[in-house]
């Protein structure tokens, strides 16, 4: 059968609820609301809002959603399931609630495995079949337009396809406007997952399918993308793929090869370049570092490493990119490494203001391969890249210069309280400062005393502080001895860049990494000029 996408495409949006099922997320009403608003900017056309008279924060969301949250491109719906065996649907409490959500559009599920019907609902087929029937006509009953989730389907198929087929054809003929086949265990393959829409179009013509799929298996994405191209009418899914288990269908990427791979337009012009930031922005309210190497929407997702790669991209930008990252609100980044050819150097060094030629970036490189390999690391170390790139360019007025440091630990034995001490001895413009300082660990009470060296001909430092720490045991085989890598972050307030520092002794890598660190900043601050090129320093 040749693919034919629906014209009309829905993407649903189902973080709010199944997304909310994964391990680690626990969303206040004020974080669904906020997530919401922004789904609603980028104009999915369904939000599924939680679970009423399932769960009080849901109840009390709808109830918020009432009067919180204004959507101007999406609908918000309601789940909740069938009406329980062997009860009236009018006095179900359940179907009650999802009508007391007032919204438009509810979505119900039903199951259609017979082993569940028989199993977990401990009840006949028949009366499974009647469930479905009787609460979609009942909601339609009172004005609501109702979407069916058939449960587990693609299981029951394979094991029953003749009840899986009866349930979606009683909540279809009792009025439900979508019937969406769902890989609840997420185990269904692609090439199954086609065969058996096909059977269900031939058998169901008219109705308007979609499909729900769980990640299990790895193939959600594409068995989303594979039944798009089949023509089912909805595709479901949740925002960076979050989900119970291994997650559902991520449509941070369903949703940008839908429109710029297969061509559909299921946002409006101009939305899918706001994708990138909405999924970081949701990932910080879910408080969940969204993995940079995501397609499309990841901090790596666009980043170039190898020589190879980045000499093309400096000549071509599509030769190594698969399509433009502004087109998802990304951008593309070269990171600098031992694998990094001349052009990831100059433009790197150009993205810092500072000019290189070929051949000191050649130079650059050999000095980079030579401290890889003795374990530095310039991935996420820009700041060490820059003061490589301006010593190599010829600039040698350190801004101050470290005589001596000893830093000592003293642990109060009575009230367990550990307090870190640090002296130095610094020259800054050709007069030596001692001084101390007290933190709450040896790199704090560093930067505490280097900080009290430098103020008076350095003000600017009051902008600047470290924001982060972190060590690495680079040969561990060697035990106590090994020699460990301490990358430390700085920002001033508007950026932020990172240092390295590598040494058998972690007090004296950090403390590499740290005065890099201040030095960047203060460079960067104007505490001193960037010299003029080598060439003309020789003149």
């Amino acid at each position: 059968m040749a693919p034919t996408v629906h014209p009309e495409l829905e993407i649903y949006d189902t973080t709010l609820r199944d997304g909310a099922q994964q391990e680690g997320i626990s969303l206040t009403v004020s974080d669904k609301l906020r997530i919401a608003s922004l789904l609603d900017d980028l104009g999915v056309h369904f939000i599924e809002g939680g679970w009423p008279g399932a769960l009080p924060k849901d109840d009390e969301f709808f109830a918020r959603a009432k009067t919180e949250l204004s959507l101007s491109n999406s609908q918000l719906t309601a789940f909740g399931s069938t009406r329980r065996p062997s009860r009236q649907v009018e006095t179900d409490p359940q179907i009650q609630a999802l009508l007391e959500a007032e919204t438009e559009i509810i979505c119900i599920v039903g199951k259609s495995w017979d082993y569940h019907v028989r199993e977990a609902l401990r009840t006949d087929l028949d009366e499974g079949i009647r469930m479905a029937a009787e609460s979609v006509e009942y909601l339609k009953s009172h004005g609501r337009r109702v979407f069916f989730d058939a449960e587990h389907f693609f299981d029951g198929y394979r094991t029953n396809p003749c009840y899986a087929l009866a349930v979606l054809r009683a909540a279809w003929e009792a009025g439900a406007e979508r019937l969406v086949l769902c890989d609840t265990n997420g185990g269904a393959l692609p090439a199954e997952i086609n065969r058996i829409i096909d059977e269900i179009g031939l058998a169901l013509p008219g109705a308007d399918l979609g499909v729900h799929f769980h990640d299990d298996a790895g193939c959600a994405v594409a068995s989303s993308l594979g039944a798009a191209a089949q023509g089912v009418r909805q595709v479901q899914g949740c925002i960076n793929g979050y989900g119970e288990r291994t997650g559902n269908a991520n449509l941070s990427t369903v949703i940008p090869d839908l429109v710029l791979k297969m061509g559909v337009p299921v946002l409006d012009e101009g939305r899918l370049s706001q994708i990138s930031s909405i999924s970081h922005h949701i990932a910080e309210v879910v408080n969940i570092t969204l993995e940079p190497h995501r397609p499309y929407v990841g901090a790596s997702a666009f980043t170039h490493k190898a020589g190879l790669h980045t000499s093309a991209l400096a000549r071509r930008p599509d030769a190594y990119e698969h399509t433009r990252p502004d087109l998802v609100g990304n951008h593309t980044r070269m990171v600098i490494s031992e694998q990094a050819g001349r052009a990831a150097v100059i433009r790197r060094a150009a993205s810092l203001g500072l000019s290189v030629s070929q051949d000191l970036a050649g130079e650059l490189l050999g000095h980079i391969k030579e401290k890889e390999h003795r374990g530095y690391q310039f991935e996420a170390a820009d700041g060490t890249f820059e003061l490589l790139v301006r010593r190599t360019l010829g600039w040698n007025r350190n801004l101050f210069s470290a005589h001596s440091f000893s830093v000592s630990i003293q642990h109060d034995g009575t009230d367990g309280e550990v307090v870190s001490q640090a002296e130095v001895v610094v020259e800054v413009g050709g007069t030596r400062h001692r001084t101390a300082g007290t933190g709450v660990g040896p790199v704090h009470a560093l930067d505490q005393a280097l900080r009290a060296a430098l103020i008076s001909a350095f003000p600017q430092l009051d902008l600047l502080r470290l924001i982060d720490y972190r060590v690495r045991v680079l040969d561990s085989a060697d035990g106590t001895s090994a020699t460990v890598r301490v990358l430390i972050e700085t920002t001033d307030g508007l950026t932020s860049w990172g240092t390295v520092g590598v040494h058998p002794n972690i007090i004296e890598a950090s403390w590499e990494a740290l005065s890099d660190g201040l030095t960047v900043g203060l460079l960067r601050l104007g505490a001193a000029r960037q010299p003029p090129p080598r060439d003309l320093l020789s003149l």
